[in-house]
C-alpha cells in the first residue's frame, strides 16, 4: 500500500529507512518551517513501514502550478512514480524533479514513458567519498603529497580545531560562508535558510566544526552525521591567515570526528568528474577534496517526471535562460 503520511507516527522508522539527510524526517520539518510544502510518500507493509520519499512542492511565480523535488531518495519504483504522476496530476505540478540517491552503476531503468533525463539538474552527478573504515594512518597515507603536508603545516603553525554545535558556533560558521560566497562569486542559500536548518538538526543530525588560529577562526564546516555516514555540505573560510592551511586541517579532523563517531564513510556532497577542466569554475574546491585520497562517485543523475507536457518545455528554456542571465 502507498500513502502521503501526515503525522509523525513513523518518524523513527521514516529515519532508518531515509538514505540522506535530505529524506530525513526533521529535513522535511524545516522545510516546513521556511514556508515549504512536504510530502511524505510512504510503502506500507501492513502496518510497517518499508520505503520513504520525501517531496518538496514550490510554486512557479506568475502560474498557478508548482514543481516537485524529490531529493536524494531511493530510486522510486514504477509504483511509486505512477503514484506521484497521479498527485501531481490532481495537484497541478507540472512536472517532478527526481535525483535518486543511486550509483550510476546500478540497475535503474527509465519505468515510466513519463519519466526523462533532466536538461536542468540541481545536484552533481558525481560526489567524492572517503572509507572511514581505514585507519588514520591509511587514510594519511591515501592523501596527496601536498595536501598532508598541508595537514602537517598546519599542526605545526598551532592551528586547532573545536566542535561547537551549538548557537555561537553556527553564527561562526554562516560568518565565514557568506565570506567564501562573495569571494567566490557563489549565490549560496540565505541566512534564514541556513539558520532554519541548523536549529532543526543541531540535535541529532548537524554538526559544527570550526579551526582557530591565534584564537581567531578562520574555517568552519557545517556537516551531518545521518545513519552512519558523515557530510560536508557547507564550508567557509577566512582570508585571513589562509597560508597556515586551517582548511586542510579542518577536513582531516572532520575526518577524525566521523571515525570517533562511528561513521563508515564520508560524502563530500558533491564534485565534478574526474577528468574535469581546470578552468571549471568548480575545479577548486574538486581539487581540494581530491587532495584528501577520495574516491570519486558518480550517481544516477537527474529525472523529470513530467506531467504536465504542454507547459514543461517552455517552463525548462525559461529556467535555461534565467540560470545563463541571472545565474540559477
Amino acid at each position: 500500500m502507498i500513502k502521503i503520511i501526515d503525522d509523525a507516527t513513523n518518524k523513527d522508522e521514516w529515519n532508518k529507512l531515509a538514505p540522506h539527510p535530505m529524506q530525513s524526517w526533521d529535513w522535511g520539518v524545516a522545510r516546513e518551517k521556511m514556508g515549504v510544502k512536504v510530502v511524505r510518500v510512504g510503502t506500507f507493509s501492513g502496518d510497517s513501514l518499508n520505503a520513504s520519499f520525501q517531496m518538496t512542492v514550490h510554486p512557479v511565480p506568475f502560474l498557478q502550478y508548482k514543481i516537485g523535488y524529490l531529493p536524494r531518495s531511493t530510486a522510486p519504483s514504477k509504483e511509486i512514480l505512477n503514484y506521484l504522476f497521479e498527485y501531481g496530476r490532481t495537484n497541478n505540478l507540472i512536472y517532478i524533479k527526481i535525483e535518486p540517491n543511486t550509483l550510476a552503476n546500478s540497475n535503474f531503468k527509465l519505468q515510466t514513458s513519463n519519466l526523462t533525463k533532466s536538461p536542468t539538474p540541481l545536484f552533481p552527478a558525481w560526489t567524492q567519498t572517503l572509507d572511514l573504515a581505514n585507519s588514520e594512518t591509511e587514510l594519511l597515507a591515501k592523501m596527496k603529497p601536498k595536501t598532508r603536508y598541508n595537514v602537517k603545516l598546519a599542526q605545526k603553525k598551532g592551528v586547532t580545531v573545536r566542535e561547537m554545535t551549538t548557537d555561537e558556533g553556527f553564527e561562526i560558521f554562516i560568518k565565514l560562508y557568506f565570506e567564501t560566497c562573495k569571494r567566490q562569486h557563489y549565490a549560496g542559500h540565505n541566512y534564514e535558510y541556513h539558520k532554519t536548518l541548523f536549529t532543526q538538526l543541531k540535535n541529532n543530525i548537524s554538526r559544527i566544526l570550526i579551526a582557530y588560529y591565534n584564537q581567531t577562526p578562520i574555517a568552519a564546516y557545517h556537516l551531518f552525521k545521518f545513519n552512519d555516514v558523515l557530510y560536508y555540505p557547507y564550508g567557509g573560510s577566512s582570508d585571513q591567515y589562509r597560508e597556515v592551511m586551517g582548511a586542510n586541517l579542518l577536513m582531516w579532523e572532520a575526518m577524525k570526528f566521523g571515525k570517533a563517531n562511528n561513521c563508515k564513510s564520508f560524502d563530500l556532497w558533491g564534485s565534478l568528474s574526474p577528468d574535469y577542466d581546470s578552468d571549471n569554475i568548480w575545479s577548486g574546491f574538486t581539487r581540494f577534496k581530491e587532495g584528501f585520497g577520495t574516491e570519486f562517485v558518480q550517481m544516477i543523475g537527474s529525472y523529470d517526471l513530467v506531467i504536465n507536457n504542454f507547459l514543461y518545455a517552455p517552463l525548462i528554456l525559461a529556467q535555461k535562460i534565467r540560470e545563463k542571465f541571472i545565474g540559477g
